[in-house]
Order: C-alpha cells, then sequence, then structure tokens
C-alpha cells in the first residue's frame, strides 16, 4: 500500500509541477497564485457538458420538477441520471442518449448518500473547463459528473492526464480547479 500511495503523490506532483512554474507578468501578484477566474478565458463546452442540463430538463418533463438526484454523469456518448427515490433509499438510473430520455432502469435499493435539484446545478458551461484548460493545457476531460454534497452540488471532471494518467479533478461552477486526484 505504501507504494501505490508513493506512486499516487508522484503523479500528483508531477501534474501539478507546471502550475507552481507557471507566473505572471503583472508584478503585484504572486509567482505561484492561481489565474482568478475574470483571468480565465471562457472555454467552448462539448456536447456533452451542456447535456447535464438537458438531461435533468427531460427527467423532471417525465417525473415532474423538483426531483433530487444522486449523481448525473455526462461523457460524448451518454448522460447517466440517478434519481433518488424512496427518500433516498432507491437510485432510479436513466439514460439520456442523443437528446432522448430512455426508459428507467431497475432501481438499485439501499441507496444511500448526499443529493442534489435541479437548482443546485448552477455551473457557467463556457467556464467549468477554463481551469483545466489554463492549468493542465494538456489534460483530456472525458466526462463531467455532479454530486451532492449535503449543501448543493460538486463538479467532477473525468480527465486523462498528458502522461495517460486518469484524474479526477474537483471544479467550482466556475471552473477554478479545487482538487486534482488520481484514479
Amino acid at each position: 500500500m505504501a507504494g501505490r500511495t508513493l506512486r499516487s503523490a508522484v503523479v500528483v506532483a508531477a501534474l501539478l509541477a507546471p502550475l507552481a512554474a507557471c507566473s505572471s507578468d503583472d508584478a503585484s501578484s504572486s509567482d505561484d497564485a492561481p489565474v482568478s477566474p475574470t483571468e480565465r478565458e471562457p472555454v467552448e463546452a462539448p456536447d456533452f457538458v451542456l447535456a447535464v442540463d438537458d438531461a435533468i430538463a427531460a427527467v423532471e418533463a417525465e417525473l415532474g420538477k423538483g426531483q433530487e438526484y444522486f449523481e448525473v454523469t455526462a461523457n460524448a456518448q451518454f448522460t447517466n441520471v440517478f434519481v433518488a427515490t424512496d427518500d433516498g433509499t432507491v437510485a432510479v438510473p436513466y439514460l439520456f442518449v442523443d437528446g432522448e430520455l430512455q426508459p428507467p432502469a431497475p432501481g438499485q435499493e439501499g441507496a444511500s448518500g448526499n443529493t442534489f435539484t435541479a437548482d443546485d446545478v448552477d455551473f457557467a458551461p463556457d467556464m467549468i473547463l477554463s481551469g483545466v484548460a489554463t492549468d493542465l493545457p494538456d489534460t483530456s476531460i472525458d466526462a463531467l459528473s455532479v454530486y451532492g454534497d449535503g449543501v448543493g452540488a460538486v463538479y467532477v471532471l473525468g480527465a486523462t492526464s498528458q502522461v495517460g494518467g486518469q484524474l479526477d479533478i474537483v471544479v467550482t461552477a466556475n471552473g477554478a480547479i479545487v482538487s486534482v486526484d488520481p484514479i
């Protein structure tokens, strides 16, 4: 286990090293200060980022407004939506493909965890990827997941690093990187 922890630490250090090397031409900023959201450029959102809101809207058109969700995960092929039912003890999975909501799969009993609502999903589509584009420019984004955190929504980007490793990158609604974790 210690070897895996050490490898994980080396991967994270290698990925974050370029961040420490970045500097600004602005004499008033620190050499290792993160780029502020106002300095990041908007990034054209891939279709799967936009599909998060579309998938939630489709579920709410089918089931009614005010649904609670355990997770919504979108990638280039489809979007999974896990609706919390039965007081948050059952997760009903829906698949949203090519703009169409598919019939639900059987509910998964024994579910638990934090949930969120459509109103909690409030990310800026053109900014959610901007922190990665600025700070980790050679990283490709494979998926966007939204999870409940007990008070709202958390955004996690599934990514492939420039050296081939898989990463979970937690970002704010405006794309600022909160954490980078190898998976």
